[in-house]
């Protein structure tokens, strides 16, 4: 698909704007892919304008090689272009798992995709916290299956928890590992159950990838393709008709005199020209913080606030899901690091009403130092080695969890006007802080590692949780659904209460954001979007 280099403006590609166009998508990850490729399948005409380059296939295991070396940022990230700013509570490294690029930070996210549970639709009717969700769960259960099929999850109906189901997975789960195995022990003998892990990422060719080959570095970098990627419903698009911009990042929506519809995208190249993109409908899905930023970017006399923000709500209610995490040594073969995602996990701690905040366990296949780093990163040989070696690897085992975190408003992504980006933009300010419920709910989280670890006399050696949480980056919350215009930034269809013609795709809409991994919500709603910004255009 290309290549990183750059070269493109000088090698001809035309950047230009699309003279008739229908719809406009800013940004090409899973949530601008897909709604683009359904637009486009319908014959509408469409144009994706995203910030970062198209990376080539061909350099992903030297990517690889990047990353188990340690030798510099796998995808460019980083530089005046990715500045940001952290002025929380809690320090929030943005570019840590954040990709500009064809296909987004799919490029390199885990891959696996849960469904929501019914409950996280209707955080406040049942439990008096956070807001309800305009939709309930049956109104994305079609939307969930046609992403499933999208993505090729792989994934059995093994899972006792979980919501409701209308089909099979398109893809037949991984087998459990032998750290599973191992886990499996300690639950039984506890009354814990374990089941599959849904994953986007082919447990057999599936859309004409690959099967998993198990590399086993899938964050941050698939070199087989078996993982899913944006980039698969980019080129779906391109074959349907649409049209992707590569290296355009959008510096501002500009709307007309009435105030009521957006009438261009402003966007830049590499030669320093700005164009101006138009069309009927105007679709931004840059994810939960850059999403946001260019609404605040585009203000005007008219919008001073930045635009679809008459709730000044536009950028608050920022949420993560926060990480908890155990870990030590087992006195037997734990064959560490030779699956680079998750095969089990358990949701039964996830409906629990002490705490309400939901709760995802997962049973970790990457516990403890991979040899195969430890070893290209040695300064010593031989015999040395060797001995490191074996005491690194082989008898690790952990445990994670998901946390949920309810929204606050106080929690927000904002602009730093005292720093801005290579074309002059005030950049990202992330304010991040987890309260003390969440702080609660970690601590649950890290009593029901404990007593699984201990279990099996396994030497605690680590502990993540209350005091050193980390974000799993999920950006969610900032660009929250609802009905009502004064409390919320779009409808239920993901258009803008503000601008009949602006549409806001990605986890920002997620008004609470349960603890399950966000990219198959992301990936219904979008589809759901799609579906109702063709009917708009059809009138």
């Amino acid at each position: 698909m290309g290549s990183e280099s750059g070269t493109a403006g000088a090698a001809g590609v035309d950047r230009t704007p699309s003279p008739d166009a229908d719809v406009c998508v800013v940004g090409s990850g899973p949530a601008g892919a897909l709604l683009a490729h359904r637009l486009a399948d319908r014959g509408r005409d469409v144009v994706v304008l995203e910030a970062g380059p198209r990376f080539s296939m061909d350099d992903r295991e030297e990517r690889m090689e990047r990353h188990i070396r340690g030798t510099g940022s796998v995808w460019g990230m980083g530089g005046e272009r990715d500045a940001f700013a952290s002025t929380g509570e809690q320090a929030y490294p943005l570019n840590a798992a954040r990709v500009k690029g064809v296909g987004g930070t799919s490029l390199h996210w885990q891959g696996m995709v849960m469904r929501l549970h019914e409950r996280d639709f209707e955080m406040q009717s049942r439990h008096g916290v956070g807001v309800d969700w305009p939709i309930d769960y049956d109104d994305l259960r079609p939307y969930y299956a046609a992403a499933e099929r999208a993505f090729g999850v792989a994934g059995a109906s093994d899972n006792p928890y979980a919501p409701p189901r209308e089909e099979p997975h398109p893809l037949p789960a991984f087998p459990p590992s032998h750290s599973d195995s191992i886990f499996a022990e300690a639950c039984e003998r506890l009354g814990i159950d374990m089941h599959s892990v849904p994953n986007a990422r082919n447990s057999e060719p599936y859309d004409g990838r690959s099967p998993c080959v198990g590399y086993g570095t899938c964050k941050p970098v698939c070199p087989s393709g078996a993982k899913y990627t944006a980039e698969s419903h980019v080129g779906k698009a391109e074959a349907a008709g649409a049209r992707v911009v590569d290296r355009a990042p959008v510096q501002r929506l500009e709307h007309d005199d009435s105030g009521e519809r957006v009438e261009a995208a402003v966007y830049a190249t590499p030669d320093g020209t700005e164009h101006r993109q138009r069309a009927e409908q105007f679709v931004v899905a840059a994810g939960g913080v850059e999403t946001p930023r260019l609404l605040l970017l585009s203000e005007s006399p008219q919008y001073p606030d930045g635009l679809a923000n008459s709730s000044g709500l536009v950028g608050r209610f920022f949420m993560d899901h926060c990480y908890a995490g155990m870990g030590g040594r087992y006195d037997a073969p734990t064959r560490q690091k030779h699956v680079g995602f998750n095969t089990s996990e358990t949701h039964q701690f996830y409906d629990d009403e002490t705490p309400v905040e939901g709760m995802k366990m997962e049973f970790l296949n990457y516990a403890g130092p991979s040899p195969v780093m430890e070893a290209v990163r040695a300064d010593t040989w031989g015999d040395e080695l060797l001995g490191r070696l074996k005491d690194a690897y082989g008898t690790h085992i952990a445990m994670g969890a998901l946390v949920e975190q309810l929204p606050r408003e106080e929690n927000y992504v904002g602009l730093d006007r005292s720093t801005t980006d290579d074309h002059g933009n005030p950049v990202p300010e992330v304010h991040w802080s987890v309260g003390d419920r969440t702080k609660q709910a970690l601590e649950r989280a890290n009593e029901v590692q404990r007593a699984v670890l201990e279990e099996l006399g396994v030497d605690v050696e680590w502990a993540v949780g209350p005091g050193n949480t980390g974000p799993a980056f999920h950006h969610m919350g900032t660009t929250r659904m609802g009905t009502d215009p004064s409390a919320s930034v779009v409808d239920p269809d993901c258009r803008s209460h503000d601008l009949e013609n602006c549409w806001l795709v990605g986890s920002g809409v997620f008004p609470t954001g349960g603890a399950m991994n966000p990219t198959l919500t992301i990936g219904a709603l979008s589809l759901r979007a799609a579906d109702a910004l063709d009917a708009e255009l059809s009138e």
